[in-house]
């Protein structure tokens, strides 16, 4: 039925910037306050899971939100399913300063250092007749597969895919597929070693 409604509004561009307006405010670009009121209702979390209170739940129920069992959301960060969803596997933690925007799909055991950017939306800018802020935007799923480790101040870009058991050093900007079972690092990030 949930299906059903959510064709139907993306459907009608009307009926949609109509319910857009009543769920998201439009200067702060986040959930309206009664929204986040009823968050605890529609956000999927597993047994033993922690989302500090400082983080920021940029979360809204027409897109998924799932936080694995025993997975940490640490303080200060930013998680976003706004325009895409966001699942975050079990075991996983989620370093302090990050921001996460869907959609995105973080695997099991995935440890992010501190500030990091794990973005799948980007803004449209090529029509010059139009000002960027009037162009959208576009989103590209980003994949980070099981027991991966990314380190502090990475910046990982809509459409990459993270292979298994692979590291990203710290500072690096991944624009493209790492495969599995490597160390990746620099801007934009290189296969540095291969992980037997």
């Amino acid at each position: 039925m949930w299906d059903s409604w959510k064709n139907k509004i993306k459907g009608n561009p009307r009926l949609k910037e109509t319910v857009i307006n009543l769920l998201m405010h439009p200067t702060q670009a986040r959930p309206r306050l009664w929204l986040r009121l009823f968050q605890w209702a529609y956000m999927k979390r597993g047994k033993h899971t922690v989302i500090y209170r400082s983080v920021r739940r940029d979360i809204v129920p027409f897109n998924q939100f799932t936080l694995g069992d025993c997975s940490v959301v640490e303080d200060f960060c930013c998680i976003n399913n706004a325009v895409g969803d966001l699942h975050i596997g079990h075991h996983s933690r989620i370093g302090l300063h990050n921001t996460i925007i869907g959609p995105v799909r973080i695997g099991n055991h995935v440890n992010l250092a501190q500030g990091v950017v794990v973005s799948g939306l980007n803004h449209n800018f090529n029509n010059l007749s139009k000002r960027i802020d009037e162009q959208g935007v576009s989103t590209s799923l980003i994949v980070i597969c099981d027991d991966v480790w990314i380190g502090a101040n990475s910046v990982i870009t809509a459409g990459v895919t993270i292979g298994r058991h692979s590291v990203v050093a710290a500072g690096s900007v991944v624009t493209k597929d790492v495969p599995e079972n490597s160390v990746v690092a620099g801007s934009p990030a290189r296969v540095i070693k291969q992980l037997a």
